[in-house]
């Protein structure tokens, strides 16, 4: 009968404050006298940690471009400063595209 080792998930998120490389991570927990299975499963969490932190911060900045180019829009429709239209039309909205590309980026990388 094999004694299967549960992930430690305060350990995943210390790694992930440590920003520790998947290496030094198998050798620590090499280091604990974990077996082979064991260290395969915490990496596997471990990468999926960090892929899931990095999608909450794609989906973030999704949402602040998003809001941007709809600010950007209504404020050019409504043009309530007529010397400042181009700059709501082209500058906001070019940032707002730079936001989203990131997002975008960290979505689905």
């Amino acid at each position: 009968m094999s004694v299967t080792a549960s992930v430690n998930p305060s350990a995943i998120q210390r790694w992930i404050a440590e920003k520790l490389d998947a290496k030094k991570v198998q050798e620590e927990l090499l280091a604990q006298g974990c077996d082979a299975d064991s260290i395969d499963e915490h990496l596997k969490e471990l990468k999926k940690a960090k892929y899931a932190k990095r999608q909450t911060a794609g989906f973030i900045y999704l949402g602040i471009g998003s809001f941007l180019g709809l600010v950007s829009c209504v404020v050019s429709l409504v043009n309530p400063i007529p010397e400042l239209y181009s700059v709501f039309l082209y500058g906001l909205t070019s940032i707002a595209i730079i936001i989203i590309a990131l997002g975008l980026y960290y979505v689905f990388e």
